[in-house]
């Protein structure tokens, strides 16, 4: 009789609702055989760890390296639904990206040669790439199952690689709003402590000789200077400090909450936030309900990639109450995050039948509305980030220069 191994494995239930545990089985084709009669489709299935064994690290390090950025899944996506709608078959389909794509990503195509090998051996392909997070995320593996359900994988594919597109548009422009303030603190930050640690103390000891009355603003940038010299051990220190005990919190629900709270609420940039999470919360539901995939389940895939706690739970909690009978936007009603524009249009399109198609003019909007809110961001930030850097530096420079300037008007006046 064969050895059994220990499985720890990752599924959904037909509603959506997602279950852990272990099985013993002697393959993973058996131990997923046994949870598909249990109506469950299997989401991540591993060896598990022996107690008080170590890790497999050849594996870890294996699996970590099957990962892949966004552009390289949209090309893949891409070819796939091209190669799939010209009659190519899809074993085939999947062995040809996998040989091409080993040259560009090697363990993106090892990972593709993987689920190829799984599809010969029976497994469906959106179970082979479940196994796989790192290449293929939640909402991908949910509407590839829904397209083989519905055998129209390939414009699934093809409407998956438009969202994969337009989240990662979005994304770089958001990046790209981020970046020019970012980099301009970081200056007027960097500039203010060398100024004050490195070139502000070298005259303290020309003011002394002096031993005349400095003026009010050289006193101030004199005493900040003392204060930042003699505690810089303590600040880097309390810094270090700081920055673990928030990672540390932020691995708790409330600080989450808290974060992603002010996320949308903080000014300037809030507003901004909330306009990205709307967008993405309606273009993933709405390219999920197209697909197919039930409004149930959609929710939960949408609240659980979200990216933002607050919206996660609104979510959960609309599903809850949309699983009892009520309406979709009765719940999001009752939610500050989406205002009331978006919530009426839900509620038409759920009338209407067309929640779908609202769903993707509200993302559209909203996508329109990010792009003018960046463009207006980066045109009043760029000055006022330049205004603020010349304040500071010429506020310092005036302190050191201003006594100078006053003693050399007192020397000629003494001529």
């Amino acid at each position: 009789m064969a050895t059994k191994l220990k499985f720890a494995y990752v599924a959904r239930d037909p509603s959506g609702r997602e279950h852990k545990g272990t099985m013993e089985a002697e393959t993973e084709a058996e131990a997923t055989g046994r949870l598909r009669q249990q109506q469950l489709s299997v989401v991540k299935l591993d060896k598990a760890v022996p107690k008080g064994g170590g890790m497999n690290l050849s594996l870890f390090s294996r699996k970590a390296a099957r990962k892949c950025n966004t552009g390289e899944l949209c090309l893949f996506t891409r070819q796939l639904a091209t190669m799939i709608g010209a009659g190519i078959p899809l074993l085939e389909s999947f062995e040809i990206l996998a040989e091409q794509t080993r040259d560009s990503n090697k363990g993106f195509g090892e990972g593709l040669q993987e689920c190829a090998d799984l599809v010969r051996g029976g497994t469906e392909m959106s179970e082979a790439m479940g196994r796989f997070r790192g290449m293929f995320p939640e909402i991908y593996v949910n509407m590839v199952k829904a397209g083989e359900a519905s055998g129209q994988l390939d414009i699934i594919l093809n409407r998956l690689a438009e969202f994969l597109e337009a989240s990662e548009s979005l994304k770089r422009e958001i990046k790209s709003a981020m970046t020019y303030p970012v980099i301009s603190l970081v200056m007027i930050l960097g500039i203010t402590g060398y100024l004050l640690i490195g070139v502000v103390p070298k005259f303290k000891t020309m003011f002394d000789a002096l031993h005349g009355e400095l003026p009010a603003v050289t006193k101030g940038v004199l005493a900040v200077s003392d204060w930042l010299t003699s505690n810089v051990p303590t600040l880097i220190g309390v810094g270090i400090a700081g920055w673990i005990g928030l990672k540390l919190a932020l691995r708790t629900r409330p600080a989450q909450r808290i974060r992603d709270t002010l996320w949308l609420k903080v000014p300037v940039f809030g507003p901004l936030f909330q306009k990205v999470a709307i967008s993405r919360f309606a273009r993933t539901f709405g390219t999920l309900l197209s697909s197919g995939v039930p409004l149930l389940g959609a929710l939960e895939i949408v609240a659980t990639t979200a990216g933002n706690v607050v919206i996660e739970e609104t979510l959960l909690e609309t599903r809850e109450t949309v699983r009892k009978g009520e309406s979709l936007s009765t719940h999001l009603t009752t939610s500050w995050v989406f205002p009331p524009m978006v919530v009426k249009m839900i509620g038409i399109g759920e009338k209407s039948g067309a929640l779908e198609q609202l769903l993707g003019k509200i993302a559209d909007f909203y996508d329109e509305q990010v792009h003018a809110t960046v463009k207006a961001l980066t045109s009043l930030i760029e000055p006022i980030m330049l205004m603020v850097m010349g304040a500071v530096v010429g506020l310092i420079v005036l302190a050191i220069f201003y006594p100078i300037l006053q003693l050399q008007s007192a020397v000629r006046g003494n001529s």
